[in-house]
């Protein structure tokens, strides 16, 4: 009898023990699962933590925000390159809101007084800042066909003037075109045609409007930054021409060529018919809606300085508040 019962007692007491230990393990186990999710809310950072709410406060705006941020673009930009990779640089005076361009070189070593034309315009506004009004931001191109230039001159930038007048004229007449042998101002939107003329020659437009790098660099910046006017430098006639496609100039491309070429003591124009120019560079602007004209240098070797340098100022003074 003692020992069945002492039998009956140690099988209830293990049987206890079972179920506690069994207990304990799930009390356990619970625990354990709940611990990862614990330790990682502790010990990793929120999104709130690693990325900060953004400060919208009236002085700063927000980080995404999509409003346009009004910073000025530095003193030069490289708008685009050409058919060799040199690069087609446009310089900036001032940080007005009304842009005037200026544009040298499209005719590349041929026309390479005009290059150095707007090199001298740079340098002056260089020295003397404040021949720009507040109001306007000037923007200078001075060689839109770097590979032309290189070709008669040697080099795509700056340059001496001993070293162009050293050059026959076939060597400029080489320089005229781009590295795709195309005439660049028979390139633009404005009567375009494959085949285009020069004087008494038959000269490339390209394979379409804007098929060379150059114009569609011009044609990308014109787009993105619509200057309030335009002059382009051409050689050699000694004359202003107002701009015009399809039709008669309009009266703010006619009031921009008296009002330079008044100031430089050049003649106007009312049209170049020398010959006929398809796809030009000046027309297309203002095809664009731009007043723009073409200032033609009285030869191939002088930048005429001083005419230009009052033409320059009078357009400046005609478009400032």
């Amino acid at each position: 009898m003692h020992l069945a019962y002492n039998s009956t007692y140690m099988n209830t007491k293990n049987i206890i023990i079972a179920v506690v230990v069994l207990v304990l393990i799930a009390i356990a186990g619970f625990f354990l699962t709940k611990l990862p999710a614990t330790n990682t809310a502790i010990n990793t950072p929120t999104n709130d933590e690693v990325t900060p709410s953004p400060d919208t406060s009236e002085n700063e705006p927000a980080p995404d925000s999509e409003e346009p941020v009004d910073e000025a673009r530095g003193d030069e930009t490289v708008i685009g390159t050409s058919v060799d990779g040199n690069p087609i640089t446009a310089y900036h005076i001032g940080t007005g809101e009304t842009e005037l361009l200026f544009i040298g070189g499209i005719h590349g070593g041929y026309s390479w007084n005009t290059a150095l034309l707007a090199y001298e315009l740079i340098d002056y506004l260089d020295a003397n800042p404040k021949a720009v009004p507040e109001d306007i931001t000037v923007t200078i191109i001075p060689v839109a066909n770097p590979d032309g230039l290189k070709e008669t001159v040697g080099t795509f930038g700056r340059f001496s003037p001993t070293v162009a007048l050293a050059k026959t004229d076939a060597a400029r007449i080489a320089g005229r075109f781009n590295a795709n042998n195309v005439d660049l101002n028979r390139n633009f939107d404005c009567d375009w045609q494959a085949s285009g003329t020069w004087q008494n020659r038959t000269v490339s437009g390209g394979a379409k409007a804007f098929s060379e790098p150059e114009a569609d660099a011009i044609k990308k910046y014109i787009d993105a930054h619509t200057p309030a006017a335009a002059v382009v430098w051409f050689s050699a006639e000694g004359k202003v021409y107002p701009s015009a496609c399809g039709g008669a100039p309009s009266s703010d491309s006619v009031a921009l060529a008296n009002t330079f070429a008044k100031a430089a003591g050049y003649p106007t124009g009312t049209e170049f018919d020398a010959y006929t120019i398809t796809g030009d560079m000046v027309n297309w602007l203002a095809k664009e809606g731009i007043p723009a004209i073409s200032v033609l240098l009285t030869d191939h070797q002088s930048t005429e300085w001083s005419k230009n340098q009052a033409g320059f100022e009078a357009v400046v003074a005609a478009y400032a508040n």
